[in-house]
């Protein structure tokens, strides 16, 4: 009888775990590697607008923390991954929101960030579907920001400065919505 419970508690133990890994249909790996160093998943969040789910946001870092200040300044490997939920995400919706996120990430101080910006937003003009994600990956070597989309290169932003203000988007202290903030920091 003993085994029988133990076998239960293992298996409950395992959903429970395979579960952690699903966010809204999506499967979040628990590690990321980027460029060589190995991320491990900090927290994720769903972003919504209007009641509806835009994307689920996961973060990846060195070590977990909880400060999103200090990480969206740190010069160390990290990574977010946004996986589009809705199929009313369109280049010119996901734009706006990106110019509205950047704008409160600076504190109304675009300028510096301008020409920056307008490169990151354009990785999304290709079209966007449901099930696309984009890996948007910090590399100190490299100095800036590497954007993949499915996987696949598409644009890239040179600067610390730039991905402090694209990274504070999400986990800053001026972030576009703060449901999304505490759960890619595991709060």
């Amino acid at each position: 009888m003993k085994k029988v419970y133990a076998l239960l508690i293992a298996v409950a133990f395992l959903a429970t775990a395979a579960e952690a890994k699903v966010v809204k249909g999506v499967n979040i790996p628990d590690t990321f590697n980027a460029g060589g160093t190995k991320l491990i998943l900090n927290g994720t969040g769903i972003r919504t607008k209007f009641m509806m789910n835009i994307y689920v946001g996961a973060l990846y870092l060195k070590a977990k923390s909880g400060n999103g200040s200090a990480i969206a300044g740190a010069n160390e490997p990290m990574a977010v991954r946004l996986h589009i939920l809705s199929g009313l995400v369109t280049p010119k919706r996901m734009a706006d929101s990106t110019r509205e996120g950047f704008t409160k990430s600076a504190g109304g101080n675009i300028g510096p960030y301008k020409a920056g910006m307008d490169k990151f937003i354009n990785t999304f003009s290709s079209g966007i579907k449901v099930g696309d994600f984009y890996d948007i990956v910090y590399l100190p070597g490299k100095k800036g920001v590497q954007v993949y989309k499915n996987g696949v290169p598409a644009s890239f932003v040179a600067g610390l400065d730039f991905k402090k203000i694209l990274y504070g988007i999400w986990i800053g202290p001026n972030c576009i919505q703060e449901p999304l903030k505490k759960g890619m920091l595991g709060l």
